[in-house]
C-alpha cells in the first residue's frame, strides 16, 4: 500500500485560486501553482496534464461550490422569501469565499474554456444546464405567486446580486454585511 499523497488536488486548486486573486489568470502557471502549494514542480502534473486542465478545474470547482448553494436556496420553494434567500446567498457566499469570489467575478472566459478538454467542457455544460433549469423553474413558479414577470425574476435572482457583489469585488474588497441587506430590500421591492 502506497503512502498518501503529500499534496492533494484541493491543495493545488486552492493555491491556483490564491494566485488568480493576486495576479489574474496569467499568474496561474503550473510552476507557480506547485510552488504556492509547497509541492515539487513535477507533482502538479500527476493531477493536471497541462495549464488548461488546471484552469478548468479551478473554474469548475469554484462554480460548483457557488452554484450548489444558490440552487439549494432557490429550490427550497416558490415564495418571495425563497427568492430573497437565493439572491442574498450570492452575497453570503462571496463574503465567506472572497478569494474564490474574485475568480467568479472575472468570468469563465478568463480561464480559457476554448482550450479545455472535451470532458471539462461537458462538465461546464452540465453545471450551466443545472443553473438554467433552476432559473427556469423560478421564472415559472415565482410569477404565479408574486405577480412579477419572468424577466423580473432573472433580474432579482441574477443581475441584482451580481451587480452588488461586483461593485466590491472589482475594487478588491469583500462585500460587507449591508450588501446582503441591500440585495434583500431590492429583490423584495422588485418582486412584491
Amino acid at each position: 500500500m502506497g503512502r498518501p499523497p503529500a499534496h492533494t488536488t484541493d491543495d493545488f486548486l486552492d493555491a491556483a485560486i490564491a494566485l488568480f486573486a493576486a495576479g489574474g489568470a496569467r499568474a496561474v502557471t503550473m510552476a507557480a501553482t506547485a510552488k504556492a502549494s509547497g509541492a515539487p514542480s513535477g507533482s502538479i502534473y500527476h493531477r493536471f496534464p497541462d495549464r488548461p486542465a488546471l484552469l478548468a478545474a479551478v473554474w469548475l470547482r469554484t462554480l460548483r461550490d457557488f452554484q450548489d448553494e444558490f440552487i439549494t436556496e432557490l429550490d427550497e420553494g416558490a415564495s418571495l422569501d425563497d427568492a430573497i434567500a437565493a439572491a442574498t446567498s450570492v452575497v453570503s457566499w462571496c463574503r465567506r469565499n472572497p478569494t474564490a469570489a474574485t475568480l467568479l467575478d472575472a468570468g469563465k472566459h478568463a480561464f480559457g474554456p476554448a482550450d479545455w478538454s472535451a470532458e471539462a467542457t461537458a462538465d461546464l455544460a452540465r453545471l450551466e444546464g443545472e443553473l438554467r433549469i433552476a432559473l427556469k423553474k423560478a421564472t415559472t413558479r415565482l410569477p404565479e405567486v408574486t405577480g412579477c414577470t419572468g424577466e423580473d425574476v432573472v433580474l432579482a435572482l441574477v443581475e441584482i446580486p451580481r451587480a452588488v457583489v461586483h461593485r466590491y469585488l472589482s475594487a478588491g474588497r469583500t462585500p460587507p454585511p449591508r450588501a446582503a441587506d441591500l440585495v434583500a430590500r431590492t429583490v423584495r421591492k422588485l418582486l412584491s
